[in-house]
């Protein structure tokens, strides 16, 4: 796969991921509006688990595919092996939450609403049996597919989300004598969400049931084994990074610097709210994930495969360079996408996470070393030295400074991740990264953010703001096409508007 082929790729994966989280994020100032700060606390509550979970139930057999389907392994024999494989563990474990569901609800202090966590497992499980089948689309390079289920799902998602927030109660007052109204209850709060998220998943499953049943009842003892014996550490790495992603919202749960559980769930709804603004780096990095995995492991058998990788990480560090700004710099516009000014108080985290995603997409592009070595183990204990940061920051400094000590956690865990994958990966597997040039480009974007952060603190109009902002992009960008011109020149799409 060429690099034209990948950015192809990574177009349509992007395009549905970052559409289909986009249009999600689009619901953050509704919901911020239907729901109050606690109701969003409890949302973002369940949604911090939900990922851990998937962990769990996928076991890194999404990777473990693309692995063994291009190693010359049986396709047909791998596909069928995994996916009967996640369909027994998923009838486990999906059982365990729903006999342990009063319990969980208790350790995440939401025992009003333990059927939150019966539609969440039910989510987990639906999501699950879609793993593979959404791989097997990847793999077979069939991104308009992709795209198109995708999009499909959120817009569903949608459309259920405003029908129970904004058509139902409606019902209910007009028609309360109706089969309709018997469906809302408005002590639910965020349950609706959920029961959105549950319609989604189970369209998504009859979406994907073409690649869902041709699953064959071919069960291959020994390969299952070895896909086992891969999979096992991206497990413990995945889990390793759900703790770097989303633990600190239930750590901020229990250690917030408040005198209630319910202020405590304010806290949390603040930060998770405030954390969606970092989601157009956030995006790029998932969409950048989906296109790139296959790839790297094609180009892996090349003789310029780390010449490739370079390339490919010198085009990121721009980008992701570049869409800093463009959040940062015009936060004014951004901040408005959470029309509860209360919650505007958070804003100040929102430069860190960025940053901690900048370096969390870096170190998923360092990653490649380890994972077409066939040893994903270095993973697992990367992910497990960042993990013990998170958790330690958060436990000692939550406690004096809410949130803001959940951004600085994620920052120095994903910046500790990628420094310890590039000096070992370096010594494991030789690419020739171009650090004078990614080094120039952060700096650079560095600079331009505290010019303006100074300069802000003078500029009482919002106008001024935009216009400065405006100013700092430009030069930014001028930057980027005077040192970057040549390199940049290479790629199809854009030599002709450097010409």
């Amino acid at each position: 796969m060429s690099l034209k082929k990948l950015a192809g790729q990574t177009m349509w994966y992007g395009l549905s991921s970052i559409a289909a989280r986009f249009l999600n994020y689009l619901l953050t100032p509704y919901l911020v509006g239907k729901l109050t700060a606690a109701n969003y606390g409890e949302m973002s509550l369940v949604y911090a688990c939900i990922p851990f979970l998937n962990v769990v139930f996928t076991y890194g057999m999404e990777t473990t595919y693309f692995r063994f389907n291009n190693n010359g392994s049986d396709r047909a024999k791998v596909y069928s092996t995994g996916s009967l494989s996640l369909i027994m563990t998923t009838s486990i474990l999906t059982t365990v939450l729903l006999l342990g569901r009063d319990y969980f609800a208790e350790a995440l202090r939401l025992q009003s609403h333990p059927e939150f966590i019966t539609w969440a497992a039910w989510i987990i499980a639906l999501d699950t049996l879609t793993t593979l089948p959404y791989a097997m689309l990847r793999n077979n390079g069939r991104p308009r597919k992709y795209a198109f289920i995708r999009l499909s799902g959120i817009l569903i998602n949608i459309g259920f989300t405003f029908f129970f927030y904004s058509v139902l109660p409606g019902i209910a007052r007009s028609q309360p004598d109706s089969m309709l109204a018997g469906w809302y209850d408005p002590s639910l709060g965020a349950g609706y969400i959920i029961i959105a998220n549950l319609i989604q998943s189970g369209i998504t499953l009859l979406l994907l049931l073409p690649e869902f049943l041709s699953v064959k009842l071919a069960w291959d003892k020994k390969l299952w084994k070895q896909m086992m014996l891969y999979s096992l550490p991206i497990m413990i790495a995945g889990f390793g990074g759900m703790i770097n992603e989303t633990f600190d919202r239930i750590m901020l749960n229990w250690l917030a610097p408040v005198g209630s559980k319910e202020e405590a769930k304010v806290m949390v709804g603040i930060y998770s709210a405030c954390y969606k603004l970092s989601i157009l780096i956030t995006l790029f990095v998932q969409a950048f994930r989906l296109g790139a995995e296959p790839f790297f492991f094609q180009q892996a058998a090349g003789e310029d495969a780390p010449k490739t990788y370079a390339r490919v990480m010198r085009y990121f560090v721009l980008t992701v360079c570049t869409m800093f700004l463009a959040v940062t710099l015009f936060m004014d516009i951004w901040k408005w996408f959470i029309p509860n000014k209360t919650m505007w108080q958070g804003l100040g985290v929102v430069p860190v996470l960025l940053l901690a995603n900048i370096c969390l997409g870096i170190y998923y592009n360092l990653s490649i070393w380890y994972k077409i070595s066939g040893s994903t183990r270095p993973g697992a204990i990367i992910t497990f030295v960042g993990a013990g940061i998170t958790l330690l920051i958060n436990f000692i400094f939550i406690p004096y400074f809410g949130y803001v000590a959940c951004a600085w956690a994620t920052l120095v865990c994903y910046g500790s991740m990628m420094v310890i994958s590039y000096l070992w990966g370096q010594k494991v597997y030789a690419v020739p990264y171009d650090l004078r040039s990614a080094g120039g480009i952060f700096l650079a974007m560095m600079l331009v953010f505290f010019a303006f952060t100074g300069l802000s603190h003078y500029l009482t109009p919002v106008s001024l703001r935009l216009a400065a902002g405006a100013l700092g992009f430009l030069l930014f960008l001028a930057f980027i096409l005077r040192s970057e011109r040549e390199n940049l020149s290479k790629l199809p799409g854009v030599r002709k508007f450097l010409r």
